[in-house]
């Protein structure tokens, strides 16, 4: 199996959203830079909820927090499955944070307004947040609509089951989209159905990635693009495409 580092985007791999016709972006870490620290919040009511819910300290909560992503995709998963919740109180609970790190991006807003096509938000959150961050970053008017953690019945991302229900419910054509994302696994599904992918990086990172094998692009691999910029690299696809 040949190994090859995946490469800066350049002008002439940009042609490979000439025939895109519908743009998906994941939400935290995606339509907002990882350094708003923003989903950091989400994290820590996550961990708060579950110590108030198993009556446990913050450390321990936090351990069994992250033992529930890892082997569940989400701590939602992990809470329904091993615990009796109320999912509708956890997604309230952990999505009251404040969005106001989030600063307005009329640049952003410029480039997805000028994609060619249809966008649409797929987020593993809430509808609620979802909508909170788009109006933070001044977004909101160039989306169709938002797929979230209750249209997908609470199961998360990267099963392929959302994915699909994804397709059919909002009409998308794999064959004709791309998929933005901050997570990797998150991709695999989407590049399997012929999406153009690419992986959203911390800011500084994109040529020197912070984990290895991550930055391995291999056979098989889901990641078509790595970017640490968003605005910038679809103001690169816009210049190519059109």
């Amino acid at each position: 199996m040949t190994v090859e580092k995946i490469e800066p985007h350049d002008a002439e791999d940009l042609t490979a959203f000439d025939h895109v016709s519908e743009w998906v972006f994941d939400l935290d870490n995606t339509l907002y830079p990882q350094h708003s620290n923003l989903f950091a919040q989400i994290d820590k009511r996550m961990t708060t909820y579950v110590a108030r819910l198993m009556n446990l300290g913050l450390d321990e909560a936090r351990v069994i927090q992250k033992d529930f992503y890892h082997r569940h995709g989400t701590t939602l998963r992990g809470l329904m499955l091993e615990q009796e919740i109320d999912t509708d109180e956890f997604l309230e609970f952990v999505h009251d944070i404040d969005h106001t790190p989030i600063e307005p991006n009329p640049e952003l807003g410029q480039a997805i307004k000028a994609l060619p096509g249809r966008k649409l938000i797929y987020t593993n959150g809430s509808r609620k947040h979802a909508e909170a961050v788009a109006d933070r970053l001044g977004i909101s008017e160039h989306f169709e609509d938002i797929f979230d953690i209750v249209a997908a019945d609470l199961e998360p991302k990267p099963s392929p089951v959302p994915y699909e229900k994804f397709f059919n419910m909002m009409g998308v054509d794999p064959s004709r989209a791309a998929m933005f994302e901050d997570l990797p696994k998150n991709l695999r599904v989407p590049k399997n159905e012929g999406m153009v992918t690419t992986l959203l990086v911390p800011r500084g990172t994109r040529e020197m990635f912070h984990e290895e094998w991550e930055f391995e692009k291999q056979d098989g691999d889901p990641v078509d693009f790595v970017t640490d910029d968003l605005t910038e690299f679809l103001q690169e696809i816009l210049a190519v495409i059109r």
